[in-house]
């Protein structure tokens, strides 16, 4: 299935670029918030990348950088989660995912679930090797593909589907 969309590869010195980071941080804000009302929400569903995926793939790396750096951040210092311990390897998770879904939208100029399953898998892949290095832990790095196959599949349906609904 593909859908034909316009994609953007906005710069830092267009003022777009910030506002479409502000609006998608505040929709990694929120949704974490909606998937922490269940037990082990945020590990089942990974809240915290699903618009940082939309941003980028949408209107390049650059906002999907910003959004990736801001919204954990953001998220840690509001309400303390992520934990301050996690966010190297979730900064690592979602910089890696704004850089390959800006790369992938690029490349192809079409959204496809094959092209996300593919960010998706090339993200948490490499990041769960950066995360076994952060951790020396195999068994943490790991916990995506163990817990949070749910979430994955939400960033691929969910992106594909988001990513069908915006106009500009």
């Amino acid at each position: 299935m593909e859908k034909t969309i316009r994609l953007y590869t906005l710069s830092y010195s267009e003022a777009k670029t910030y506002w479409m980071a502000l609006l998608f941080t505040v929709g990694n804000i929120a949704l974490p918030q909606l998937c922490h009302l269940v037990p082990q929400g945020g590990v089942t569903w990974l809240p915290i990348y699903f618009f940082t995926l939309v941003g980028a793939y949408k209107y390049g790396w650059k906002v999907g950088l910003l959004t990736a750096l801001a919204s954990p951040i953001a998220n840690s210092l509001l309400f303390g989660m992520p934990a301050q311990a996690m966010l190297p390897a979730i900064l690592t998770k979602s910089t890696l995912l704004a850089f390959a879904a800006g790369w992938m939208a690029q490349r192809t100029q079409q959204v496809t679930l094959l092209s996300l399953l593919g960010v998706v898998l090339a993200y948490q892949t490499a990041g769960a090797l950066g995360e076994w290095a952060l951790t020396n832990s195999l068994h943490t790095a790991l916990q995506d593909f163990r817990i949070g196959l749910p979430g994955m599949a939400l960033q691929v349906i969910g992106g594909y589907a988001v990513l069908g609904q915006i106009k500009n």
